[in-house]
C-alpha cells in the first residue's frame, strides 16, 4: 500500500533518483527529529508506515509522535496502528480465511451491500505447502537397485498424487479464490514451504509499488512467519482472522512493544550448527521473558550469521514467545539477493535504505540504538543440542541426551516426564519387519524426518546433513528399515544443490529420499508407521521417539506413538537414525559397528564448518533460484489443469465435506445488540498450564472413535478418506467435532489425557463436542478455565473458531499466548485473565460451579468486572481487550462482522 490523499507528511515526499522523478520515497532523515537515531530499526519500520499512511482517520499524526517517542513510553501502554506492506497465507490457514472472505461477499449482498468490496486491497500471497503427507517413504514398498545405490524414485510423485486426490475439492476451491479476488497470488503445491519461498521469491526488502519506495513488511497466519526478520523484513504471525482485516485495508491495532536488543559476540565452534545456535536462543530468551516484545539483534556475531542461519533464529520466534525476531538488512542481505537471483532489486534496495537509515553495519557500534534491554549471548558457548522431549524451550545438550532422557522416563508425567515404572524401563519388545526380526526399547527412534521450514531452508545444515550421510555409507553405516525416515525440502532449490554437490545419492542411501515439498512431518502429515512397529509399541506401552529438524514437537503432534519427540539439526536427525535411539552418549560410545565390526563414533562422521562452507560456495548459485523460480507458478501441470468456476459469489456445494459456507454470519443485521452479561455458565473444560492451539484444534489424524470421524462416516466417507483436520479447516461441521479433540489433551475433570470431558448436569463423560452439544440445546452459556500461555504453540483461527461455535462465551487464564488472545477477540470470545497472584487453585474453582460474568458499560480496555459463582463466591478478573478498536470489534460481535458491516454501508 502506497501514500494517502491529503496526509500531514507529504513534504517528506523526495525522489530516490532526481533522474527519476517518478519513483518517490518519505525521507524520514527529513523530520529532523534527534529520537529517530536512537529507536531501534524495527521500530523505525513502524514508524515509515505510520508516516506514509498518515491520513488522521486510520492512522494520525499523534500516531506518529508515539511511535517517535518510543523511548519514553515504555513503561506505558501505547497503541498505535500498523499497515503492513503484504499478508502471507498458507493453506491450512488460508482456506478458512477465503472460505470467510467468500461468506462475507454472500452476507454483504443480503445487506445491501456490494459484495466486491470484498476484496484484498493489501496484497496477499497464498503458498499451498501443508496439504502433503508421508505416505510413502522408503518402507512403503520396495526398492529399486541402481548400480551401488537403493533408489525409490516414485516416493514424491505418490504422495504428490495422493495430496491432489485428498484436496481435489480445496484446490479448485483456492483457485476460484484466486480469480475471484484481486490482488491476491496463489502459489500452488509442489512448490516448497512457505517461509522458505517467502524468503527465497516472495520477500521484496523494499518495496516498489504505485510509485513509492517503502520496506517490505508483512503479517501472515502462521506464527513462524516471523522467518523472513531474518532477511530485514519485518513480520509475525497473526490470527487468520486478524490478518482478513488487514487483507481488507484495516490496519492492525498492536500496543507499541518493548525492544530486547539481543547482543552475539564470539565465534561458534567448528562443529555447531545454526540449528545449536537456536536451540540455545530459543531456552535463553524463554529464560529473559520476551513475551510481547521485539528481539532485535546486533554486535558483531551477527556478521558471521548467513542469512539462512538469521533466518533460522528468527523462524524460532514464537518458541520463545517474541512478536518478531529482526535482522537489520546488511552487506550480508545483500549478498543474499545476488545469491538468490535478485539482482534487479539491487539498484534500489541499498539506496533507499542507506537513505533513510536502515541500513546496519553490525560492526559499527555507534549505530547500536537504544533498547528496553539488552542481552547477550558468547556464540563461542554454543555446544551442539536438541531440544525435548515436548516442548522447543526445553534445550538439552547432546552430551546429556541420554541421561536426560531415562531420568524423563522415570519422571512424573509432564513436559519432561513419562512415569514409567522402574523396572519397565528396560522393557525390550521383539517385533518382525520385512522376514528380519528387530528389537524396540523405550527411546528408540521410529520417526526421523529431515523437515520444517527452521532448517530445510539453511543450504550449512543441509549440506551437512548429505555430507555427513556421505561419510556414513562410506563408514558402512545404515539405518534401520522400519524406522520411518523423510527428506522434505524447504524448495526445490535445496534437491538442486544437493543433487549437484553429488550427497543426495548417500542421503537416499540411508533412506532420506525426498518425499514432498511442504511441512509435512512438523504439521503431523507425518503419515502412518508401519504396522509391526505400531503393534510392538503399543503391545510394551513404549515411549517411542521421533526426531525432526523441525519447530514444533508438541505431544501428540507429530505423531501419535511418538511420545518423546526431539527438534535438531539434520545432522543429528540422521545420527540419531543410524543410532536407533536417543539413549546414547554420541561421545562415549560409537554410533554403530559396521559390518567388518569396526566401531564408527559420530566424531569420525560429522562435517566442519570449513567443509560446509567449502561445498556452499560452489554449488549454491544464483542460477539454481533464478531456474526454479521462474517457473514456480506454472510447474505443476495437475495445478494447472484444475477447472475452477470464475463467478463473483462462490457456489457452495451441499454434498461436500471440505468446504462448506460457515455459520458465522448468520441472522446479522445492520443493527449492534449490546453486549450482555454472561449468566450461569458452565465450564467445558478445566485445563492446566501450556495449552496450545495444537491441544484445542489438532490438525493432523482424524482418530476413527472421534466425533468428526463418525460425522464423516455418516457422510459416506470410510477412514482412509477421513484426511486430516488441517484439510478440513474450510468445514466448520468437521472443525467444530475436532475442537479439543487432541488425545493428549490433560482435562481436570478425568485427570487423564482424552479429548473429552464431563457433562456436569448428568456427570455423564462425553467428547467434548457431544457435551457442548448438549449444553447448546439446553440453552446455556459455556467457559473454559485454564492456566498459563493458553494458546501457545501455532497460529491457529480454528482454536478460537471452533469454541465460539461449541457455544464457549468467554476463556479464563493465568495468561495467553498473544496471537490466540487477538484470535478469540476476532470470534467475540472474551479473554478474561486472573489478577496477578489469583489462580484456579488459589481462589478454589474446581470448574463444577456455575459462573456469571458482569459485562458492565461502558467498556475499556483491560477493565477488571466482577465473576460471580452460584457459591456465593465472587471475585475480579481482568477482561483482555487490550485496546479500542479491539472494544469496537467485540461490540459488532467479531472482527468480521465490523468488516461486514461497514462494507455493507452506502
Amino acid at each position: 500500500m502506497s501514500a494517502t490523499v491529503n496526509n500531514p507528511f507529504q513534504h517528506l515526499v523526495e525522489p530516490l533518483d532526481p533522474k527519476d522523478p517518478q519513483q518517490q520515497f518519505y525521507n524520514l532523515a527529513k523530520l529532523g527529529d534527534p529520537r529517530y537515531d536512537r529507536l531501534p530499526f524495527s521500530i523505525r519500520v513502524l514508524l515509515e508506515s505510520a508516516v506514509r499512511n498518515c491520513d488522521e482517520f486510520l492512522v494520525k499524526r499523534s500516531d506518529v509522535e508515539s511511535i517517535l517517542n518510543w523511548k519514553q513510553t515504555q513503561t506505558q501502554t501505547v497503541e498505535v496502528p500498523f499497515r503492513p506492506a503484504r499478508v502471507i497465507l498458507q493453506d491450512f490457514t488460508g482456506v478458512p480465511a477465503v472460505v470467510d472472505f467468500a461468506a462475507m461477499r454472500d452476507a454483504v449482498m443480503k445487506l445491501g451491500g456490494d459484495p466486491e468490496k470484498i476484496n484484498p486491497v493489501c496484497p496477499a500471497d497464498l503458498v499451498i505447502d501443508h496439504s502433503i503427507q508421508v505416505d510413502f517413504n522408503r518402507n512403503s514398498a520396495q526398492f529399486k537397485h541402481t548400480g551401488s545405490f537403493f533408489f525409490r524414485s516414485d516416493s514424491l510423485q505418490k504422495n504428490q498424487d495422493l495430496e491432489f486426490d485428498r484436496n481435489k475439492e480445496r484446490f479448485q476451491f483456492l483457485k476460484w479464490g484466486s480469480k475471484a479476488f484481486r490482488n491476491m497470488r496463489i502459489i500452488p503445491p509442489g512448490s516448497g514451504i512457505v517461509h522458505q519461498v517467502n524468503l527465497e521469491y516472495l520477500a521484496r526488502v523494499v518495496f516498489k509499488y504505485e510509485g513509492y519506495f517503502y520496506p517490505d513488511s508483512l503479517v501472515g497466519t502462521d506464527s513462524h512467519t516471523t522467518m523472513i526478520d531474518g532477511l530485514g523484513v519485518l513480520g509475525w504471525g497473526v490470527g487468520g482472522i486478524e490478518a482478513e482485516a488487514v487483507m481488507l485495508g484495516q490496519p492492525i491495532s498492536m500496543v507499541l512493544p518493548e525492544v530486547v536488543g539481543y547482543k552475539l559476540c564470539g565465534t561458534p565452534d567448528k562443529l555447531i550448527t545454526s540449528t545449536d545456535i537456536v536451540l540455545t536462543v530459543t531456552k535463553h530468551l524463554r529464560q529473559v521473558g520476551v513475551v510481547g516484545k521485539f528481539v532485535e539483534f546486533f554486535g558483531p556475531g551477527v556478521a558471521q550469521l548467513s542469512i539462512a542461519d538469521r533466518a533460522t533464529i528468527a523462524n524460532m520466534c514464537p518458541e520463545y514467545g517474541a512478536t518478531a525476531a529482526f535482522f537489520p538488512v546488511d552487506d550480508v542481505s545483500i549478498q543474499y539477493l545476488e545469491q538468490t537471483g535478485e539482482t534487479e532489486k539491487l539498484a534500489y534496495v541499498t539506496k533507499y535504505l542507506k537513505a533513510v537509515g536502515m541500513f546496519r553495519d553490525y560492526n559499527d557500534v555507534s549505530q547500536d540504538p537504544d533498547f528496553t534491554q539488552v542481552v547477550e549471548l558468547d556464540l563461542n558457548t554454543v555446544v551442539p543440542c536438541c531440544s525435548g522431549p515436548k516442548r522447543p524451550q526445553d534445550r538439552i545438550p547432546v552430551s546429556d541426551m541420554k541421561e536426560d532422557f531415562e531420568t524423563c522416563l522415570g519422571a512424573k508425567v509432564g513436559f519432561k516426564g513419562f512415569q514409567v515404572a522402574p523396572e519397565r524401563h528396560s522393557t525390550a519388545v521383539p517385533f518382525q519387519f520385512n522376514g528380519q526380526e528387530y528389537t524396540l526399547n523405550h527411546g528408540s527412534v521410529v520417526i526421523a524426518a529431515i523437515t520444517s521450514c527452521t532448517n530445510t531452508s539453511n543450504p550449512s545444515v543441509m549440506l551437512g546433513a548429505g555430507l555427513l550421510a556421505k561419510k556414513a555409507v562410506e563408514c558402512g553405516l545404515s539405518v534401520k528399515p522400519y524406522i520411518k525416515t523423510s527428506l522434505s525440502p524447504g524448495s526445490g532449490v535445496v534437491t538442486y544443490y544437493l543433487k549437484e554437490s553429488g550427497v543426495m545419492d548417500y542421503l537416499f542411501k540411508l533412506g532420506f529420499e525426498v518425499v514432498g515439498y511442504g511441512c509435512m512431518t512438523c504439521i503431523g502429515n507425518s503419515g502412518p508407521l508401519p504396522e509391526p512397529v505400531v503393534e510392538a509399541i503399543t503391545q510394551g506401552d513404549l515411549v517411542a521417539a521421533g526426531v525432526l529438524s523441525g519447530n514444533r514437537n508438541f505431544e501428540g503432534r507429530v505423531h501419535p506413538n511418538t511420545r518423546a519427540n526431539y527438534l535438531a539439526s539434520p545432522p543429528l536427525v540422521i545420527a540419531y537414525a543410524i543410532a536407533g535411539t536417543v539413549r546414547i552418549d554420541f561421545e562415549k560410545e560409537p554410533i554403530a559397528i559396521n559390518s567388518e565390526g569396526k566401531e564408527i563414533f559420530l566424531r569420525d562422521i560429522w562435517p566442519t564448518r570449513e567443509e560446509i562452507q567449502a561445498v556452499e560456495r560452489t554449488y549454491v548459485i544464483p542460477s539454481m533460484f533464478k531456474e526454479v523460480y521462474e517457473k514456480i507458478e506454472k510447474v505443476n501441470e495437475r495445478w494447472n489443469s484444475l477447472v475452477a468456476p470464475s463467478d463473483k459469489l462462490y457456489t457452495w456445494d451441499p454434498k461436500s465435506t471440505y468446504i462448506k459456507s460457515p455459520p458465522f454470519f448468520d441472522g446479522l443485521t445492520m443493527k449492534l445488540q449490546p453486549p450482555k452479561s454472561i449468566h450461569d455458565a458452565y465450564v467445558l473444560l478445566n485445563l492446566g498450564d501450556s495449552v496450545t492451539t495444537d491441544h484445542i484444534s489438532p490438525a493432523g489424524n482424524i482418530a476413527r472413535n472421534s466425533s468428526a470421524a463418525r460425522h464423516l462416516t455418516s457422510r459416506g466417507l470410510t477412514p482412509r478418506d477421513y484426511n486430516s483436520y488441517g484439510s478440513r479447516r474450510g468445514n466448520d461441521a468437521v472443525m467444530a467435532r475436532g475442537t479439543f479433540a487432541n488425545i493428549r489433551l490433560f482435562n481436570k475433570f478425568l485427570n487423564k489425557q482424552a479429548p473429552q470431558t464431563i457433562h456436569l448436569p448428568t456427570g455423564e463423560t462425553l467428547d467434548v463436542f457431544d457435551a457442548a452439544e448438549r449444553y447448546q440445546q439446553a440453552g446455556v452459556p459455556l467457559l473454559v478455565l485454564a492456566g498459563k500461555e493458553y494458546g501457545s504453540g501455532s497460529s491457529r483461527d480454528w482454536a478460537a473458531k471452533g469454541p465460539f461455535l461449541l457455544g464457549v462465551k468467554a476463556v479464563l487464564a493465568e495468561s495467553y499466548e498473544r496471537i490466540h488472545r487477538s484470535n478469540l477477540v476476532g470470534m467475540g470470545v472474551i479473554p478474561l485473565e486472573y489478577l496477578p497472584g489469583n489462580t484456579a487453585d488459589s481462589l478454589g474453582l474446581t470448574g463444577r460451579e456455575r459462573y456469571t460474568v458482569i459485562i458492565p458499560e461502558p467498556l475499556t480496555p483491560r477493565m477488571t468486572v466482577d465473576v460471580k459463582l452460584d457459591t456465593g463466591k465472587t471475585f475480579q478478573v481482568r477482561m483482555r481487550f487490550d485496546t479500542d478498536v479491539e472494544l469496537t470489534y467485540f461490540h459488532h460481535g467479531g472482527i468480521l462482522n465490523y468488516m461486514i458491516r461497514k462494507m455493507s454501508e452506502n
